[in-house]
């Protein structure tokens, strides 16, 4: 699975006001957005995944202890969040000896129809078995697509970065203004990737 930017250079180009072919400041650009979707997956607890989609169902394995949530419908475990359902298999099992299952729902309602990830597996009128019980997903992991609060924040903090360069002590300077300093979280960005924190995460 490749890691991607959560914005493209042209669209950072555009963003700065730069001249769609000129090319001399192309490797600038591409670290600033590489490190401003990294900052990004660390910000909202996803360092490791982001909020790219894998290329082909991969499998996970949980524990119950902690991912059950008890609902008058059934139990609802807690999984790794979900962007496409192509390939969907859950099993339960221990061990090498696993058994598949139809009778759950996903949730939430109409998650990837509105461009999120599923995040549950609702057992209907049932549970997901006892303490050492565990459950082995296989899907195609991360976000069905990326959402744009999420490319609008990379390209706010990259256009930030790649203007670091100017003001290398954190100090930026203008006839007008005199010096100024520079905040070091921008409350737009913050404000726009908060809502995709995972919970618990910082």
């Amino acid at each position: 699975m490749a890691v991607t930017e959560y914005a493209t250079r042209e669209e950072l180009k555009e963003h700065l006001a730069i001249e769609a072919d000129d090319t001399s400041r192309d490797t600038l650009l591409d670290r600033a957005l590489k490190a401003a979707s990294r900052g990004i997956d660390k910000a909202t607890g996803r360092p490791s995944r982001g909020f790219w989609l894998d290329d082909a169902p991969t499998a996970r394995t949980y524990r119950l202890d902690g991912r059950i949530v008890c609902r008058r419908e059934g139990d609802l475990v807690l999984v790794d969040e979900i962007g496409d359902v192509t390939g969907l298999l859950v099993e339960t099992g221990s061990g090498s000896s696993w058994s598949a299952l139809t009778n759950y729902e996903t949730t939430p309602d109409n998650a990837l129809a509105d461009g999120r990830p599923i995040t549950g597996l609702l057992r209907i009128g049932s549970t997901w078995g006892t303490a050492t019980t565990r459950i082995r997903v296989t899907a195609r992991f991360g976000w069905p697509e990326i959402p744009d609060d999420i490319a609008e924040a990379c390209l706010i903090q990259a256009s930030r970065l790649f203007k670091r360069k100017d003001s290398p002590e954190g100090v930026m300077g203008s006839s007008e203004w005199g010096v100024v300093r520079l905040s070091r979280r921008d409350p737009d960005v913050w404000n726009l990737i908060e809502p995709y924190r995972i919970d618990g995460f910082g």
